[in-house]
């Protein structure tokens, strides 16, 4: 069957959305982007800042609320019906509920064929890029390294440690069924 959609799941800063550009270059076809990131810059700035919606604490720590989550699903929904509608897509996101966000994603994607790739990291060279970026709260990257993959089943799973973006964009590239 077709791969239709990737996930991409990881922490802060472990690379995701430089594998998802390279991803982007590198398969046959063209693939959307959907990322967390752009999903939580689309809300009001009001969703950013109360425990209804997502809070970034000052360590890293992110907290979900209830509006959060049903834009979220609806998000997914979208992303799915995207999908349905013959557009492949790459999802970049953090399953900071390790296996609840992957079940999330599985009832949304029913019927959908996934490619699911754990993107991991080491804590201490995530950290380093969090730094470095310095768009992020220090702590979140090392906070999320592992938090993240727990109870979550992959297909495929690519290490940015030592590896560049483009390398494991490849592997992954290898693993997508592509038809005609």
């Amino acid at each position: 069957m077709t791969t239709q959609v990737i996930v991409l799941n990881g922490g802060s800063s472990s690379g995701k959305s430089g594998i998802l550009r390279c991803l982007q270059a590198v398969l046959p076809q063209p693939w959307l982007a959907a990322a967390i990131d752009s999903l939580v810059e689309a809300m009001p700035a009001s969703l950013r800042t109360s425990d209804a919606g997502i809070e970034f604490a000052a360590d890293g720590g992110v907290n979900i609320g209830s509006e959060f989550r049903k834009l979220e699903a609806a998000w997914m929904a979208g992303v799915a019906a995207m999908a349905r509608a013959g557009a492949r897509v790459i999802v970049d996101d953090v399953f900071l509920g390790g296996a609840a966000s992957q079940q999330r994603w599985q009832q949304a994607l029913d019927g959908v064929e996934v490619l699911w790739v754990g993107v991991r990291c080491e804590s201490t060279v995530a950290a380093a890029r969090e730094v470095a970026r310095g768009d992020r709260a220090h702590g979140m990257a090392a906070a999320q390294a592992e938090t993240v993959h727990r109870g979550v089943v992959y297909d495929l799973e690519v290490d940015t440690t030592h590896a560049e973006s483009l390398a494991c964009a490849r592997t992954i590239a290898a693993q997508v069924v592509t038809c005609g």
